[in-house]
């Protein structure tokens, strides 16, 4: 695998549209973005984007008025297990415009900061998918992994053949933050900036997550 530093820089040098060259800008505003995706299923070859949200997080201040939410019209029909999950309809979608044309604003944006997320790798990946062919390039920002944060201050300092538990859910009730209607592109990414902001504010005062001498499962649905 390329590291991603030289990835960075081979796309960097191969971007097919001079005009975004500002997505490898570092950002000093101390500004990130947390975003999240709604698919039509979970393998990147065959899903496809149905709604996309992005939220930008200023220090410590989530920004939710200043925030990219879209529903996409994908290319091809939705099955209804994918329906049953983030509850649009083809008649939603339908309302929607592809995700070549939202491209453009999406990237503005995001800009070079950082982005945030929840297995963030594979909402990259999705995006990734259209953006390649728009720009011949992928998303060059440094990304954030709120599970990460999450395991070192929780799982970090844990004896050997402890449980690990890094489902969405038991990362909200640990942190204390509601939990929205989940499986809605806007509301997972606001979840996600809460726990980075808690998560953030727990490493600056070296504040560690209590554990529990139980049994845990992994459930990365979050069911």
């Amino acid at each position: 695998m390329i590291p991603r530093a030289i990835k960075r820089l081979f796309h960097q040098a191969s971007i097919g549209d001079q005009s975004y060259r500002f997505m490898f800008e570092r950002d000093t505003t101390d500004e990130v973005v947390a975003i999240d995706c709604e698919t039509t299923g979970l393998s990147i070859r065959s899903a496809e984007i149905v709604s996309v949200a992005a939220i930008k997080i200023r220090g410590n201040t989530i920004l939710t008025s200043e925030r990219f939410e879209e529903v996409v019209q994908p290319d091809a029909g939705m099955q209804a297990d994918a329906i049953r999950v983030h509850r649009l309809r083809l008649a939603d979608v339908a309302m929607g415009h592809p995700i070549r044309k939202l491209l453009p604003r999406f990237l503005h944006f995001v800009g070079g900061r950082p982005l945030v997320g929840y297995y963030l790798d594979f909402d990259i990946a999705m995006l990734n998918k259209y953006i390649l062919p728009f720009l011949s390039i992928e998303l060059p920002n440094p990304r954030i992994e709120v599970s990460e944060l999450y395991y070192e201050r929780k799982y970090g300092d844990a004896p050997q053949n402890t449980s690990i538990d890094l489902a969405f859910a038991s990362i909200l009730k640990d942190l204390d933050i509601p939990q929205l209607d989940q499986h809605d592109a806007f509301n997972d990414a606001l979840m996600t900036a809460m726990m980075y902001v808690a998560l953030r504010d727990k490493k600056r005062r070296g504040s560690r997550i209590p554990r529990l001498r139980t049994h845990t499962v992994f459930d990365p649905t979050g069911g």
